[in-house]
């Protein structure tokens, strides 16, 4: 899975849509973390609830809105 669209944000709590790089499903206003363990390790291995596929290998995280020093 991979973020598409990023629909709201406070923080570092985020609703986004996501879309599967095998089939292409959409899953719409799911929670996310915007730091990097969650852009990095977490989302490579949601598997899509269409398909069951994850991420493939060469897989590229977001960069985050906030460096991981900074308190928000």
């Amino acid at each position: 899975m991979k973020i598409i669209k990023i629909l709201s944000q406070s923080r570092r709590d985020m609703r986004v849509d996501m879309q599967c790089e095998s089939c292409n499903y959409i899953e719409e206003r799911v929670y996310a973390y915007d730091d990097n363990n969650f852009h990095e390790n977490v989302i490579p291995k949601i598997k899509c609830k269409n398909c069951g596929q994850t991420s493939p290998e060469n897989y590229r995280p977001l960069k985050t809105k906030y460096k991981e020093f900074e308190q928000v």
